[in-house]
C-alpha cells in the first residue's frame, strides 16, 4: 500500500473561485488552476456543514484523501478530521458522511501525554513516546480492549504514522475525555497517543468509523507539510505540465 501511495498521481487542489462560504477564505497559496469539480463540491458542501472547520485543514483532508485513493487506496463511505491546532478544551473531531455529504458529529478528542499540555505542540511516530501523530489514517477492525469497545487504524504516511498499529494507536473511550475536566483542569485528560473520545459518544465513533474509513489529524507542521505524500502528491508537477502542454 505504501509503494502505492508513493506512485500516487497529482490530484488537483480546489480552486478558490469556485467555492463559496468558508472556504473562500482558504489563501491563494494552496490554490492550483488543475481543479476536479467533484472535489471543489465535496469541500464546498462539508465546509457548509462545518463552518468553524478550519479551511485549510478541510481542504487538506479531502486532498490528502482524494491522494490516496488515487493512489490505490480504497474510497470510503466517511472521512473523520482531527485539527490538532485547537486546545484539547474545544471541540475539534469533525466525523462526516461523505455519501449524503452531511456531518455526523462534531466533539472532543484527546492527544498524546507527550505532545503537550492544552495544546499539542509535538508529534510522533516513535513507540513509547505517548505522543499523537499526524496525516492520514485507515481505520480498520473494532474489537473490545482494555478501554472497551475500540477502533484499530494504519497510518498511510511513511515516517509520520505508519507505526500507529505497532504502537497500539487506536480510537477508544476515556472517562477524561469530559467538560467536567476542562472546568477542574483547563483541558481534557491525555492519553498515551490515541485519539481517545468521550463515553458517551465511542459506540458511535467505532461503527461510524470501523471497516476502512478514513481519519485525517492535522497539525501546521512545516516538516510534515512540505514532505507529505499525500500532501503533495508526487506526480503533480508532471500533470501539470502534461495539462499545460496540451
Amino acid at each position: 500500500m505504501l509503494n502505492a501511495l508513493r506512485r500516487v498521481g497529482a490530484l488537483s487542489v480546489c480552486c478558490l473561485s469556485l467555492l463559496a462560504g468558508p472556504v473562500a477564505a482558504i489563501e491563494t497559496s494552496f490554490a492550483t488552476p488543475y481543479t476536479s469539480s467533484v472535489q471543489s463540491s465535496l469541500i464546498s458542501r462539508l465546509a457548509a456543514e462545518a463552518p468553524d472547520l478550519s479551511p485549510q485543514v478541510l481542504l487538506s483532508a479531502v486532498s490528502a484523501m482524494q491522494c490516496a485513493i488515487a493512489g490505490g487506496v480504497e474510497p470510503a463511505d466517511r472521512l473523520a478530521v482531527i485539527d490538532f491546532s485547537l486546545p484539547s478544551s474545544e471541540q475539534r473531531l469533525w466525523i462526516f458522511d461523505l455519501a449524503s455529504q452531511k456531518l455526523m458529529l462534531r466533539d472532543l478528542v484527546a492527544h498524546g501525554q507527550g505532545s503537550g499540555d492544552n495544546f499539542a505542540r509535538t508529534f510522533s511516530n516513535i513507540e513509547g513516546s505517548h505522543q499523537s501523530s499526524i496525516g492520514l489514517f485507515r481505520t480498520q477492525e473494532s474489537y473490545f480492549g482494555q478501554h472497551g469497545y475500540s477502533l484499530r487504524m494504519d497510518g498511510l504516511e511513511p515516517g509520520f504514522n505508519d507505526l500507529a498499529r505497532q504502537r497500539a494507536i487506536v480510537i477508544h473511550p476515556a472517562d477524561y475525555v469530559d467538560p467536567d475536566w476542562i472546568q477542574q483542569h483547563g483541558r481534557i485528560g491525555r492519553s498515551h497517543g490515541c485519539p481517545a473520545v468521550r463515553p458517551e459518544v465511542a459506540s458511535m465513533v467505532v461503527d461510524s468509523l470501523k471497516g476502512g474509513q478514513f481519519m485525517f489529524s492535522w497539525y501546521p507542521d512545516d516538516h510534515w507539510l512540505a514532505t507529505s505524500a499525500l500532501i503533495n502528491c508526487p506526480h503533480q508537477a508532471e500533470d501539470s505540465l502534461m495539462t499545460a502542454g496540451r
